[in-house]
């Protein structure tokens, strides 16, 4: 206990804390900056997963629920496909948790490679 006393009365304390944070920050730049952008082939495969999945209720055109709520609710534009805002993280909390009255998707129903492939489709418009 006096070692820590000490310690922090000299400011060490402090120093591992930022030096630790540093760290942190470093190994997650290094983790996002190393992930490989998608192929072709994977925003293909998420186009098809979209297309059976996701398109009932997020497609163009009227009777889509899943549109017509985010248009309601301001958010333009409303079609998924349309949109350069989207993350992959966001993409896979609202699949697997669901949100408001959209469904949970369970990894029976849609499997962690093909919601890969639907993140890959529809952030394939984002601007890096």
């Amino acid at each position: 206990m006096r070692y820590l006393a000490k310690a922090h009365e000299k400011g060490g304390g402090m120093k591992n804390a930022r030096v630790g944070l540093a760290f942190a920050a470093t190994l997650v730049l290094a983790c996002a900056a190393s992930a490989a952008p998608p192929d072709q082939k994977q925003i293909e495969r998420g186009h098809e997963v979209y297309d059976h999945w996701c398109w009932p209720c997020h497609g163009a055109g009227l009777g889509k629920p899943g549109t017509e709520s985010l248009e309601a609710r301001g958010q333009k534009p409303a079609v998924l496909e349309d949109r350069t805002d989207l993350t992959p993280a966001m993409i896979k909390q609202f699949v697997r948790h669901g949100v408001l009255f959209m469904p949970v998707f369970r990894k029976t129903e849609i499997s962690d490679a093909d919601l890969d492939a639907i993140a890959a489709y529809l952030t394939r418009n984002n601007k890096p």
